[in-house]
């Protein structure tokens, strides 16, 4: 198996994508990192709040640079070269339904 059929098989960031994706990931450390060190001040509630939704927010975008680099490379070879097609569309749809909390 050459090296380009492993990363097909096991995933594939877009260099430009995977920079993004690392700085935000830095960034969402550093705010869990602030939450924790909120609630050992006892910071007010509504303030720890705040932040834990910054970092949630800072994830789904994570996330959603994720699933278009899956849609845009893994699925869309399958569709093209029709290998493994309806299993990847099926993972599509299960990734989708996670990701927005169908289930």
């Amino acid at each position: 198996m050459t090296e380009q059929q492993v990363g097909q098989e096991h995933g594939y960031i877009k260099a430009k994508d995977k920079e993004k994706m690392l700085k935000r990931l830095r960034r969402i450390e550093g705010q869990v990192r602030g939450v924790q060190r909120m609630v050992d001040e006892e910071a007010y509630c509504v303030d720890i709040l705040t932040q834990i939704s910054s970092y949630i927010a800072a994830s789904e975008k994570v996330a959603s640079l994720v699933l278009k680099d899956h849609m845009d490379h893994c699925v869309r070879a399958a569709l093209e070269d029709g290998t493994k097609a309806e299993e990847k569309v099926q993972e599509l749809q299960e990734a989708v339904e996670r990701f927005i909390k169908l289930d």
